[in-house]
């Protein structure tokens, strides 16, 4: 077991390695950004709907057309390409291992889906479409921006929930509930 654990721990060292040199000058940023999404402070879950709130109050405000918004999106990232990797190093300290296991948890969810597909090529069609569709009812019941707002924060936070046990302590609570109306209806047509 123990050689099975080293075996693990070296094949993470090696994989933020490789990420650790593909993420040249921005590694930082991004694992400050992932202590964020984490909520390793209290006052993240509040930044992060703030942020959220302005950025797209300000797109509602000024109502800039697709080629105006597509032009300043690149632009940023432009600035951003050049400045992150001068500034980056200054400003934060690292930490390397958390975006090797975060790219495992990504790519082991990619390959659960696949792997559904494969075999319960059924369920996973049934699940999509079904998926889908509510998706597309609720994209016609609700407004474009307001609608992504409200994806753009629910992803936001989704780290956070998670870390902290939120999502698990109301999945259960909601198993349980089901659980009970399942027997109450067994009761019923026995």
């Amino acid at each position: 077991m123990a050689d099975g654990d080293n075996k693990s721990a070296n094949m993470l060292i090696q994989e933020t390695a490789v990420i650790e040199e593909q993420l040249q000058g921005w590694g930082e940023v991004i694992l400050a950004a992932d202590q964020v999404l984490h909520w390793h402070k209290p006052w993240c879950p509040g930044a992060l709907v703030g942020a959220t709130t302005v950025l797209f109050t300000m797109v509602y405000y000024l109502d800039p057309s697709v080629l105006t918004g597509v032009s300043c999106c690149v632009m940023l990232l432009c600035l951003a390409d050049y400045c992150v990797p001068i500034l980056a190093p200054r400003i934060f300290s690292s930490s390397k291992c958390n975006l090797a296991k975060t790219q495992r948890r990504m790519v082991g969810w990619w390959k659960r889906i696949f792997a559904l597909k494969e075999e319960r090529p059924k369920v996973y069609f049934l699940s999509v479409i079904s998926t889908l569709l509510v998706v597309a009812w609720i994209g016609q019941q609700v407004h474009n921006l307001f609608l992504t707002y409200l994806i753009v924060t629910v992803l936001l936070l989704l780290p956070g929930l998670n870390q902290h046990g939120i999502i698990s302590k109301y999945a259960g609570m909601a198993k349980r509930e089901i659980n009970k109306l399942l027997k109450q209806k067994e009761k019923k047509n026995e």
